[in-house]
């Protein structure tokens, strides 16, 4: 009997989550079958469907559930009928801050057979790896409306950065710009208008690039930022941002290579003290759920990193091989991408590349 080397809880969730994340499933058993390996896969059925039969958008012992394993696949949550405090904040925020996810990494790669909407952009020119602060920043939960309904109603949403916060992000960005190949690393920043909350971040990052000499390291205001990641994107390798920038930018590198259908993420614990989460960008896309035309390779591409997590190296290296090969070959198209291909045929390629 093969026991598994992994247990990996599985939140399809909404829209084209579950769809996604089926084809994910099953590229990444057709890759580590190739090491003889096997993960154990649980599927978990909350969704705004779940939340509109039982009135919660998870059980209450779901948290205990999630612990209890290795990694967790996420689809996507969100739904129109159902509100986003119950759904990104009854779910995934919370996921965030409960298993101090604090590293956001969301790569960005322009494939050979992609085309960027930027012009004479040739494959591989786009390489950048996106560190996103993930549990404090803008999207801390801490605020509140006053005289709601009234000519006098206030609403107030208050930033919190921290001294540990922002080291702890700035520091596992600079430890991945050592291991690049151009040692490069750019912080992004607001501190001419937040001069509270981004200089504190300015100012820990000053601290932290003096560590890490080897590392070309420069800051640059998120404006700019916004700019040069369409006039010049090339010059980009490891990109560090607060959570609300962070967010931005990387819909924005997503487009520019090509789809945001190719947009993979992870959520790390670097401690492991909890599982990490992986997810694809796109989110829900109710417009086009249930038809079977999701690109599913960003959700591929996510399960790509949660092999690279759990150790699982030449897996990881012969999935993305296998997309890159699909892409390349450009004979299987979903419609992000200019072509009629389904969900299913774009997972069958890319099980058919891994051999």
């Amino acid at each position: 009997m093969t026991m598994a080397a992994a247990k990996i809880a599985v939140v399809g969730g909404d829209g084209i989550g579950p769809e996604v994340t089926e084809q994910a499933i099953r590229v990444t058993d057709a890759a580590l079958k190739r090491d003889g390996v096997v993960y154990a896969w649980n599927r978990l059925p909350w969704s705004s469907t779940f939340y509109k039969k039982t009135g919660q958008i998870l059980p209450d012992d779901g948290w205990d559930t999630l612990r209890q394993h290795d990694a967790i696949l996420f689809g996507a949550i969100g739904s129109p009928d159902v509100p986003d405090t119950v759904t990104v904040h009854g779910l995934l925020l919370p996921m965030r801050r409960k298993f101090d996810l604090y590293v956001n990494l969301r790569p960005a790669y322009l494939f050979d057979g992609v085309q960027s909407p930027l012009r004479d952009k040739p494959p591989g020119s786009i390489d950048m790896l996106v560190y996103r602060e993930n549990t404090e920043g803008e999207y801390a939960p801490t605020g509140g409306r006053l005289y709601v309904g009234t000519p006098h109603e206030t609403a107030v949403q208050t930033s919190v950065f921290t001294r540990r916060g922002c080291e702890r992000i700035l520091r596992t960005a600079f430890e991945a710009a050592r291991k690049r190949p151009r040692k490069k690393l750019t912080s992004i920043t607001k501190s001419n208008a937040q001069v509270h909350t981004l200089g504190l971040w300015d100012d820990v990052y000053r601290e932290v690039s003096k560590l890490f000499p080897d590392v070309q390291a420069h800051s640059l205001l998120v404006d700019a930022a916004a700019m040069d990641f369409v006039r010049k994107p090339e010059v980009f390798d490891v990109v560090v941002a607060s959570n609300l920038f962070g967010d931005i930018l990387t819909d924005l590198s997503a487009t520019i290579t090509g789809s945001v259908g190719l947009g993979a993420s992870a959520n790390i614990n670097p401690e492991r003290a909890f599982p990490s989460m992986f997810e694809p960008l796109h989110g829900s896309a109710p417009d086009i759920a249930g038809k079977g035309i999701a690109n599913p390779l960003a959700a591929i591409l996510s399960a790509k990193l949660m092999l690279d997590h759990l150790g699982q190296t030449n897996a990881a290296a012969a999935l993305q091989t296998a997309v890159a090969r699909v892409l390349k070959e450009a004979e299987v198209r979903t419609p992000d991408l200019g072509g009629k291909a389904t969900t299913t045929d774009m997972g069958d390629a890319v099980v058919a590349a891994l051999g």
